[in-house]
């Protein structure tokens, strides 16, 4: 059998599984949640509760989906649920956790099929494994990247809001408004929350979790202790958003002046396994000594060790924060 038909057969079957095993998991939430809010909106009242107590519920209903057991021994490591908000990706964690199993088992089964050895499985199933987290820190860090950039324009428009006679809430809506994604949104749900009833001080608090940036935590620490003290807010904005503007010009002429290094460890980085690839191609087994014999393992071992500790070693090189 030609080996594009089982690549191909091996893909789609992994695709199928991910996808039913996904749809299992959703179960049928949403029709539930619609069936409560037309419960509640058509005014008829469940076992006594009021219709706070009722929407409560609701929420909490709601907070708690796809909160199962997996979810649970999840969130003992790593709570994947702020990564998601972090980086706007819509998707639960029993979803995340079925893709990162399905792509490891392909990356178990491939090798075989493919005629490779099977010493390389474990390395192809790990490599195929950290893909989605992989994937969700890259959206994240550029997520988090763009509101950083477009943080000091917010704080001048919030600035001139405030200069205009308008509240602190109505410069957030300003922000909310005017401005783009991710700020805009996230503005627009810290000002939802506080028109809501949720305390300013709570709301940009959760501001801050959301969005760990540095510069929000100095905007927000700013807002608090002017409510306590008082003070030109607009001024201390305006200050806030000068320090950010040069602080990213002298960001911009360290990443300058370290983009040689940086292309450099790229290229170090990259030639050992792009030459392991070559060579396994030409010749298989003047490879397989690395894995079947003692010193063999050994020098794959120290050389692997090596490559990870060239690259913290280049990272704090080039790495210089401002």
């Amino acid at each position: 059998m030609s080996p594009i038909i089982i690549y191909s057969a091996v893909f789609f079957g992994v695709a199928a599984l991910v996808g039913f095993v996904a749809f299992l998991l959703q179960g049928h939430r949403e029709a539930e949640v619609e069936d409560r809010l037309s419960a509640i909106t058509s005014g008829k009242k469940g076992r006594g509760k009021s219709d706070a107590a009722q929407y409560t519920d609701l929420l909490t209903a709601m907070r708690a989906d796809g909160s199962g057991s997996v979810e649970k021994f999840v969130s003992r490591y790593l709570n994947l649920r702020m990564l998601f908000e972090q980086a706007n990706v819509t998707m639960s964690v029993p979803t995340f956790v079925t893709i990162t199993g399905a792509l490891l088992a392909a990356g178990l089964i491939l090798p075989t099929l493919a005629g490779f050895s099977m010493a390389l499985a474990p390395l192809i199933a790990l490599f195929f494994a950290v893909l989605p987290m992989v994937w969700l820190l890259f959206k994240r860090k550029r997520r988090l990247a763009k509101f950083g950039a477009q943080l000091p324009e917010s704080l001048e428009l919030i600035a001139r809001a405030l200069r205009a006679g308008h509240s602190l809430a109505a410069g957030f809506n300003l922000v909310a408004q005017e401005m783009s994604d991710p700020i805009g949104g996230e503005f627009s749900r810290t000002f939802e929350e506080q028109n809501l009833g949720k305390p300013l001080e709570e709301a940009l608090e959760d501001l801050t979790k959301r969005v760990p940036n540095l510069d929000l935590k100095f905007f927000v620490t700013a807002i608090v202790l002017q409510r306590q003290t008082g003070g030109d807010l607009a001024e201390i904005l305006d200050k806030i958003g000068y320090l950010i503007r040069e602080r990213f010009k002298i960001w911009g002429q360290v990443q300058a002046l370290t983009g040689e290094g940086r292309l450099s460890g790229i290229v170090l980085l990259a030639l050992p396994p792009a030459l392991f690839a070559v060579v396994y191609r030409m010749n298989p087994d003047y490879l397989m000594l690395l894995f079947t014999d003692d010193l063999g393992k050994k020098m794959l071992v120290g050389g692997v060790l090596s490559q990870l500790f060239g690259a913290l070693v280049i990272r704090k090189i080039v790495n210089i924060r401002v």
